[in-house]
């Protein structure tokens, strides 16, 4: 069952990456969730670089995750880090790459904390 749902992901995430690109001035912001943590990274595609990067793992986070429970407010921590990390580079808006993923639950919960970080897409 998981081998089939991750192929469907797999799938799903080709056919977005089609049409995503990130541009120097506007790059793609990329969301990939594992069963604990959620990884965020901002990448410019022509370059093949990581220009910021944050998860629920980051040092900068640690304080911050002891007081929160559940994984929607990890998630929502960790876009408000990956947007601060970008406006820190001058980078204030962005393409969304969801991965694959349903844009529910976690992924919606870190889109909504990049938003309120001030990061725009």
């Amino acid at each position: 069952m998981i081998k089939r749902n991750n192929n469907s992901r797999l799938r799903s995430k080709l056919k977005t990456r089609k049409k995503i690109f990130g541009e120097p001035e506007r790059p793609r912001l990329t969301v990939y969730r594992s069963l604990d943590n959620v990884y965020a990274q901002v990448i410019d595609d022509r370059s093949g670089k990581t220009l910021a990067a944050a998860s629920s793992l980051s040092k900068e986070l640690t304080e911050s995750l002891k007081n929160t429970k559940g994984k929607l407010a990890k998630s929502k921590l960790v876009g408000n880090l990956v947007a601060k990390k970008a406006l820190d580079q001058n980078i204030l808006s962005v393409v969304f790459d969801r991965n694959g993923y349903r844009y529910h639950g976690r992924i919606q919960a870190l889109a909504d904390g990049a938003r309120e970080g001030g990061l725009k897409f």
